[in-house]
């Protein structure tokens, strides 16, 4: 068997098993019985669980970086005025969907595994993360702070992480949203499809004013919804 050939068994079984169960939950023996290959493979190939992990994300996240950065040059050297929220968006999502994938559902499973590296306790790929591709997402996060002047650092940060998290779900959902869709209401939809209509919706949470009516927790320790005209400010 090709080194190559090994690589992507082990590579294809471990996105697979982490999507599924998770990378605390899953073994190194899984990985290897289901890649039909030697347990030795993965420390020859790999060095280490950690490693095999970021090599699963880098199968992914390194030919989008490069995609969308070259989209973000093409956007800013044809434009006379700065991308608004909603055409970055809409480059960052067209990027995703037009990545080549393994198989279809390929896709799907990145985006499992997205969700899980912010839930799941995994500082390393973090580090190796923000370490590797850091250069693209800032510059991505610069040009929504551009975008969104209005915004205070606080709500950007929020609103930021409330569009990464709708985006997960949703594209790791996309199968059984599909089927749901298809089974209640008898349409039929694409990954495309889904793709234009969560832009719109993201990027109006994105821009949208501060609201007037805020939870708080009054003197009872109950959970109470108070308007800024009651208090006379919002909350910070």
């Amino acid at each position: 068997m090709a080194q190559s050939d090994t690589v992507d068994r082990i590579l294809d079984a471990a996105e697979v098993l982490f999507a599924e169960r998770g990378f605390s939950e899953t073994s190194l023996r899984m990985i290897t019985s289901k890649a039909k290959v030697n347990l030795a493979a993965v420390n020859y190939h790999f060095g280490s669980k950690n490693a095999l992990i970021q090599a699963v994300f880098s199968r992914f996240l390194s030919p989008f970086s490069v995609m969308f950065e070259k989209e973000l040059n093409n956007r800013e050297q044809n434009a006379v005025s700065p991308p608004d929220v909603e055409e970055l968006l809409r480059i960052m999502t067209t990027t995703i969907v037009s990545l080549p994938t393994r198989n279809r559902h390929g896709l799907t499973i990145f985006m499992r595994l997205l969700g899980l590296a912010y839930t799941q306790s995994q500082g390393h790929l973090r580090r190796y993360l923000e370490t590797e591709y850091s250069r693209v997402f800032r510059r991505f996060m610069r040009l929504i702070k551009e975008a969104t002047p209005e915004l205070s650092n606080i709500d950007r940060f929020w609103r930021i992480q409330f569009m990464l998290g709708s985006v997960a779900f949703t594209m790791s959902s996309s199968d059984a949203l599909s089927d749901i869709l298809k089974n209640e209401i008898g349409v039929e939809t694409t990954t495309v499809d889904i793709v234009n209509r969560l832009v719109p919706f993201l990027a109006a949470g994105i821009t949208a004013p501060a609201g007037e009516q805020h939870l708080v927790v009054n003197e009872n320790n109950k959970a109470v919804v108070r308007s800024d005209r009651d208090s006379g400010s919002r909350p910070s």
